[in-house]
């Protein structure tokens, strides 16, 4: 109880314990749906990254059996979009997406997943992608792919490459307890080496490399799938040493199984430390990491006393268990608080989890606690919500929204609140890790420090590659630093609100 009350009092926010809910207002855009058969429940991610240097984000969403559409984004008074998706975007059996500067040239390329051999394109700049995979040395079979992280270890010039697959299709004895391997991709100078499979595989829906202890080096967090591995598995952290391997309760890793979907990674805590939001069907679980655990990779549930279940649906009649995908966290009311998007929706007809399950969005207020807001919001959708993008699309300062959904319409929603200063926050690193992956910004007001670790991956099937957003509540300015990936530690500087920074190495 004790160290609740001390947690509490150093997460950053104004003085008011109830959180002002935002307004999100829908958005037209061209039809666009994720459908496809049962290799389709799973996925339907959305990728968002700018790749006509507009410094606006366009969305790539993935179509399962129908091709994926590029929009471009067209934002001037509000937010507009085009769909305008060149051939080689428009391919089918894409369950989602993740961009990133593999070689290094500052245009940002794409890490296609796929229900078959899955894709890595360079980016040429004006949205025109040309295949880079065979240049690499990347080879991939054909497989049900359906998570992604990508990490830069010491001394590589190429980025460490996961891809997680999910059932093993040609197994005749499944699907259940036919998971397959996450494959690990490590460069070998300028070319990818054969994949490492990191087994036991227990059926990832998300993975996300991170920094957890602030030691330099991003291990591999794998959130599973237990409705197909039914027994034996659990959540994975692989520590990533020159041969890999799993993490053990000796070393503080608490071993727990669930259906994992999603993984969103914050320091919500204050302590500099990233807390974890894991998705699930039946409950969500938020963990806040352990600092007196000995070092070791220990976090603790903090479900029910942060008021973040999100277990049942919180609006109509239907009382079965919530089925969770994508999780964010992000300020969406500018209060220097995280907030927590939960992207939700029935597996397909599944008897025993609800059919009707608004998205969620939980608002943490200035005690750490955190409320259901989502009809107040007007984002309650109850289409089979998968993949998102919580992300500041027109560079306004409030974040926006993409949620791509099974048999049902992709769905935008501006932000159109405007209480609450903000700081956007553009990092150029030095080539390779161009976009500084692995680095730490840390933001301090009077009402505390926030901490932003630079990550690719987590989520569900949904990645975001651009300017960082920081809600700083009352705050009319701020200080800022960074602390590269390679330990380099930048001095603090004073930013005022309302504006885009540009770190620049």
């Amino acid at each position: 109880m004790l160290r609740n009350l001390l947690l509490a009092l150093v997460v950053p926010g104004l003085a008011s314990a109830e959180p002002l809910a935002p307004h999100f207002a829908p958005v037209e855009i061209a039809p666009h749906v994720y459908d496809g058969g049962w290799e389709h429940f799973v996925g339907g991610g959305v990728a968002a990254f700018d790749c006509d240097g507009d410094h606006l984000p366009e969305l790539y969403a993935a179509g399962g059996s129908n091709p994926a559409t590029l929009f471009r984004n067209r934002s001037g008074e509000g937010l507009a979009f085009e769909a305008q998706t060149p051939e080689i975007l428009a391919m089918t059996g894409v369950t989602g997406a993740y961009p990133l500067d593999i070689d290094g040239d500052g245009l940002l390329d794409l890490a296609v997943l796929r229900v078959g051999q899955d894709q890595l394109l360079r980016g040429l700049g004006d949205c025109r992608f040309q295949d880079m995979g065979q240049a690499l040395g990347f080879v991939s079979d054909d497989h049900w792919t359906t998570a992604f992280s990508a990490t830069w270890e010491e001394g590589q010039s190429l980025p460490t490459l996961a891809f997680g697959t999910y059932v093993d299709r040609s197994d005749p004895e499944g699907p259940f307890e036919a998971c397959d391997d996450t494959l690990l991709y490590r460069p070998e100078g300028r070319t990818y080496a054969a994949a490492t499979r990191l087994e036991p595989g227990f059926c990832a829906l998300s993975m996300l490399f991170s920094d957890w202890n602030r030691s330099g080096r991003a291990d591999l967090r794998v959130s599973n799938d237990r409705h197909y591995y039914v027994r034996g598995g659990q959540e994975q952290l692989w520590a990533m040493e020159e041969t890999p391997r799993l993490y053990d309760q000796q070393e503080g890793w608490q071993p727990y199984s669930i259906w994992g979907m999603g993984i969103a990674s914050r320091d919500v805590t204050g302590d500099g430390l990233p807390d974890v939001y894991l998705t699930s069907m039946g409950d969500q679980k938020f963990q806040e990491f352990d600092p007196d655990a000995g070092g070791g990779p220990t976090w603790r549930d903090a479900t029910y006393a942060r008021g973040t279940t999100a277990h049942r649906p919180h609006v109509g009649s239907d009382g079965r268990p919530s089925t969770g995908w994508h999780a964010a966290f992000g300020d969406v009311n500018n209060d220097g608080r995280d907030d927590i998007f939960v992207a939700k929706g029935n597996v397909e007809q599944m008897p025993v989890a609800a059919m009707e399950d608004p998205n969620s969005l939980l608002m943490q207020d200035s005690e750490g606690q955190f409320a259901e807001r989502s009809v107040e919001a007007g984002i309650a959708s109850v289409a089979r919500s998968r993949g998102a993008a919580l992300v500041d699309l027109d560079n306004n300062g409030w974040l926006d929204l993409a949620v791509v959904n099974r048999r049902a319409a992709l769905e935008v929603f501006e932000n159109t609140s405007r209480d609450g200063h903000w700081l956007l926050v553009d990092i150029a690193g030095q080539a390779p890790n161009t976009g500084a992956i692995g680095s730490f910004i840390e933001l301090r007001t009077e009402s505390g420090t926030q901490t932003r670790e630079i990550m690719i991956g987590g989520g569900h099937a949904s990645g975001h590659a651009g300017m960082q957003h920081f809600g700083l509540g009352t705050a009319l300015d701020a200080e800022l630093r960074i602390i590269w990936s390679d330990g380099e530690v930048w001095d603090w500087q004073r930013v005022a609100a309302g504006e885009i920074v540009t770190l620049t190495r």
